[in-house]
């Protein structure tokens, strides 16, 4: 391994930095109505109409639900908060995740950068956890905008920040946080859907007799929506504890003391099915938003090392 492996490069990181959050964002404007459903239905379960059911499909029937009520702005709740988190989280994501993989690599006989799968979990689920601890907040705001519109009786945010202001100054340090616990624990499932998408890259460059770095967007787009379909499956209770948590302030009616109340009551009320509430919501609107994450970060991330390259390269994605 060369001495200047590890060291990082300016232009390496931006262009990480710069694909990240660019991806991050056209995937969460995509699929943001089908977040608002996802979420609803974590904390509230299903949604009624005035005969106790929705009609025809579930989720055609909740975006009219919703549009009806809500109108174009109720299908959008939660995207400020979303694109302000994701920016830096994907931006953050990428870049320390690539960091991490260059820091925990080895070079095999012919000088090829080698990370073992352990290694890559580590990388996933360190890179996780820093940008979970920073965005955290946004993702509690983004939370409380997409189900207010569900609440009575409880003044509406205004807007992004005036949210993070009142949840500060209400709830304080501990508002902000709230469902931090189960957040981190959803580190698992990066630790599971990163390593398995390059295993998939790698065997379908295998296939092609060609490098992980010049597959095809079409071979990115199977190996993202494979891997995220494995991952959200294997992982997402985590994602409706999560979203109990920090959907209540102190004025909801629904009060869990912390993780293992909310996962006790959970259970106890609802079930195994509580736990997976909204998870064929949530599969439909993961899915294409991996796919779209994945390979806009690839085209994206290319075209920047095209136009600015580093001038020591080490990319793996």
């Amino acid at each position: 391994m060369t001495a200047d492996t590890h060291v990082p490069n300016p232009k390496g990181l931006l262009c990480n930095a710069g694909a990240g959050a660019a991806a991050g964002v056209i995937a969460a404007t995509f699929v943001c109505p089908l977040d608002v459903i996802k979420t609803r239905f974590q904390v509230h379960g299903l949604p009624t109409l005035g005969n106790g059911t929705v009609r025809g499909s579930l989720i055609v029937g909740s975006l009219e639900q919703i549009f009806q009520r809500e109108g174009l702005r109720g299908m959008y709740r939660g995207l400020s908060p979303t694109v302000l988190a994701l920016l830096p989280n994907w931006a953050v994501y990428f870049t320390i995740y690539d960091q991490l993989k260059s820091f925990l690599s080895s070079d095999d006989e012919v000088g090829n950068h080698q990370l073992s799968i352990g290694a890559n979990m580590i990388a996933a689920a360190g890179a996780g956890s820093v940008t979970t601890i920073v965005t955290n907040p946004l993702w509690v705001v983004k939370t409380r905008f997409q189900t207010q519109g569900m609440r009575t009786g409880v003044v509406p945010y205004r807007n992004t920040f005036s949210a993070l202001r009142r949840i500060a100054h209400e709830e304080g340090i501990r508002g902000l946080y709230s469902g931090l616990v189960p957040a981190l624990a959803g580190i698992s499932h990066v630790a599971i859907q990163f390593p398995l998408y390059e295993k998939i890259k790698i065997y379908l460059a295998d296939r092609d007799n060609t490098t992980s770095d010049k597959l095809g967007a079409s071979d990115v787009a199977v190996a993202s929506s494979v891997s995220k379909i494995i991952a959200s499956t294997l992982t997402y209770p985590h994602e409706v504890v999560r979203s109990r948590l920090q959907e209540q302030g102190h004025h909801s009616e629904k009060r869990y003391s912390g993780v293992v109340d909310c996962i006790k009551k959970v259970f106890q009320q609802e079930g195994i099915t509580g736990f997976y509430r909204g998870c064929a919501t949530n599969l439909i609107r993961t899915t294409p938003a991996a796919v779209i994450t994945f390979t806009s970060f690839e085209m994206i991330h290319r075209f920047l090392v095209a136009k600015f390259p580093p001038e020591s390269h080490h990319q793996t994605f």
